[in-house]
């Protein structure tokens, strides 16, 4: 299964809360809005992707339960971009500095911010180029350290504010840098 875009453009540019209307209003479906004005109706995950976020975003959680330093989302939350793009990363991370900057209703909506850290794994369909856009979108819009999880490849494609691009084959684990201080993701489970 693959994405379905739809480019509403000729009859509407949809705004936020147009956007975040037809998202309550559809529940069951997982749908993006690029920065153009196109909706992007997503498929659901197969079992072995939805396995591997599982994981991802756990050892993303606990690293933050121990450590406190902001909060953590899942694929399912949708962030409202600089840009005017609405998008949901797999997993994301935000500073509790910036979360805390938030009113009480942008909480509860589609945060306004992009998130300070963001994990895109790709799934069978997803398309690489695809996949890499939105990683840059991500960095064009304030993300500071993104990385794209690509299990076919067995590659990791690290994003960073500024920097180019960074390609790490095969990798048993990879570090939250700086920014995450004493995060490690362990991709045994990822690669296996």
């Amino acid at each position: 299964m693959y994405s379905l875009t739809l480019d509403l453009r000729p009859v509407i540019k949809l705004d936020h809360k147009q956007f975040e209307l037809i998202a309550l209003a559809n529940r069951d479906l997982r749908l993006e809005l690029t920065a153009e004005g196109e909706l992007i109706v997503m498929p659901p995950t197969g079992g072995n992707t939805g396995r591997r976020n599982a994981d991802i975003t756990y050892q993303l959680q606990a690293w933050n339960r121990r450590f406190q330093l902001g909060e953590v989302f899942d694929s399912s939350t949708i962030f409202q971009l600089p840009n005017g793009a609405e998008r949901s990363p797999d997993a994301a991370w935000i500073s509790r500095e910036e979360w805390n900057s938030l009113s009480d209703e942008e909480k509860e909506t589609f945060p306004p911010l992009c998130p300070e850290f963001v994990i895109e794994l790709r799934s069978k369909s997803d398309s690489l180029k695809t996949l890499q856009k939105k990683m840059q979108e991500y960095m064009d819009n304030g993300c500071r350290l993104g990385w794209l999880i690509n299990y076919k490849q067995k590659q990791i494609e690290i994003y960073r504010c500024g920097k180019s691009r960074e390609i790490l084959q095969s990798p048993q684990t990879i570090s939250g840098e700086d920014l995450l201080p004493g995060f490690v993701l362990d991709l045994e489970l990822i690669w296996g």
